[in-house]
């Protein structure tokens, strides 16, 4: 079992940066690749980047590549989400979740989820 607990959000500026981290319970973090996902009103869940269990491959969505980083802490058993270069359409509510492997881009292949985190980013 994997608990997961999302915080960093907040209401930004266009342009600005944050940070949002996903600390987990557990002592099989670090087996589990880890991902971030998002969504907007009226909108489905998106995939954003995901990193595999060992650090050593990430992966982001097109619309992210360049402004956002996945990175992972397995001895604070934590992921973190760096966004720069914030946009208006970056406004969603992220969610991590934790995998034991798959399609890192499909929600489905993701067995535990946090809450969510909401990121609103004004123009």
């Amino acid at each position: 079992q994997v608990q997961l607990v999302e915080s960093g959000g907040g209401l930004v500026q266009a342009g600005d940066s944050l940070r949002l981290s996903c600390a987990a319970s557990g002592r099989t973090f670090s087996s589990y690749d880890m991902g971030w996902f998002r969504q907007a009103p009226g909108n489905q869940r998106e995939f954003v980047a995901a990193i595999k269990w060992s650090g050593g491959k990430t992966y982001y969505a097109d619309s992210v590549k360049g402004r956002f980083t996945i990175s992972r802490d397995n001895a604070k058993i934590t992921v973190y989400l760096q966004m720069n270069s914030l946009k208006p359409e970056d406004t969603a509510v992220y969610y991590c979740a934790a995998s034991r492997g798959g399609v890192y881009w499909r929600p489905v292949e993701y067995d535990y989820w946090g809450q969510g985190t909401q990121v609103t980013v004004s123009s």
